[in-house]
């Protein structure tokens, strides 16, 4: 098996030692954030701990569904002091889109290249396929006990950071993890119906009208998609509707990298990024300020689209000819 790093020392310590935390992670939380992060929190109450976790936003719909999602704290500031807030695969503290949180000891937790190392104890392992491989063995070597709640976080985290087993960065560590959360009660026919299957009608029509508007580029090995605010509105969606939409491409034989524009504002654009095999497409994210892996990764450009596609086209044929 391929090993995985171990958290340091001071890291377990840190939470053996603390009462209080707070578990968070980035701004419009995906799969990995939510289990890596509900994971921890519910690891730290085992121990008899108070843990909450914290976002920004309400999580997307199809993520509510799974355990103790509901006790999420919303919120834009917090103004608690605790004995250290656990920041789950964030790459800059300022992507969790939260206030205050510096006011206590950081603990930065994460498996992305490029992380700033900006907690005061930081485990960046960038081995790890997924963050919840990192939870997983922090709470192996806290001591906690697998219940199906918690296993269940771990395998959501660890399937959909994947691409449900799809990327590069798959380990035969990533299946004997899967494997034990599945022992210890997780159901991976729910949990993924639940995440993929769960679908809104907004949701279908959005995945139509985005794909409708596909284009390829480099003899049809790479695929744009975008959508606007106002394409959004007039679906009855919202932005939450498109999470996965962006790995359909990536279904035709030919199409090896996919990327994805989404209006943010005026000129503004968060631009999503997936790639096959050895197609490397986090070099481009990270060129633009953001981040990610080999297979799949994400940042903000600006312009029109017109201008933020002629900046792109050049850097995604180079990555599918390199």
């Amino acid at each position: 098996m391929i090993p995985s790093s171990s958290p340091p020392h001071a890291l377990v310590r840190h939470l053996q030692q603390g009462r209080r935390f707070l578990v968070t992670s980035h701004q419009r939380p995906d799969g990995d954030a939510i289990g890596s992060a509900f994971a921890m929190a519910l690891a730290l109450q085992a121990m008899g701990k108070h843990a909450t976790v914290v976002m920004d936003a309400v999580p997307p719909a199809f993520l509510q569904p799974f355990p103790h999602v509901s006790d999420l704290l919303v919120t834009n500031e917090v103004r608690e002091r605790v004995d250290a807030v656990l920041v789950m695969e964030c790459s800059n503290l300022s992507r969790c889109g939260i206030g205050g949180l510096d006011q206590s000891p950081v603990i930065n937790i994460d498996h992305h290249p490029g992380n700033t190392q900006y907690g005061t104890i930081n485990w960046i392992d960038e081995q790890a396929a997924a963050c919840g491989e990192q939870a997983f063995t922090l709470i192996d070597a806290l001591g906690v006990a697998l219940n199906p709640a918690i296993a269940t976080h771990l395998y959501l985290a660890i399937l959909t950071d994947t691409g449900s087993f799809h990327f590069s960065h798959l380990t035969p560590r990533t299946y004997h993890l899967a494997a034990r959360a599945v022992a210890a009660g997780a159901d991976p026919q729910w949990i993924a119906r639940t995440h993929y299957d769960s679908n809104s009608l907004g949701r279908v029509r959005i995945f139509g009208a985005v794909l409708n508007t596909m284009t390829t580029l480099a003899d049809g090995r790479i695929a744009v998609l975008h959508i606007t605010r106002d394409m959004a509105a007039q679906l009855g969606g919202t932005y939450d509707d498109t999470e996965g939409l962006i790995n359909f491409p990536l279904t035709v034989k030919d199409i090896q990298a996919v990327a994805f524009l989404k209006e943010a504002g005026d000129l503004d654009w968060r631009l999503s990024l997936r790639s096959k095999g050895v197609v490397d497409i986090g070099a481009i994210a990270r060129g633009f300020g953001g981040g990610g892996h080999t297979n799949a990764a994400g940042c903000s450009v600006t312009g029109t689209y017109d201008e933020c596609l002629r900046r792109l086209t050049p850097l995604l044929a180079a990555a599918v000819q390199a």
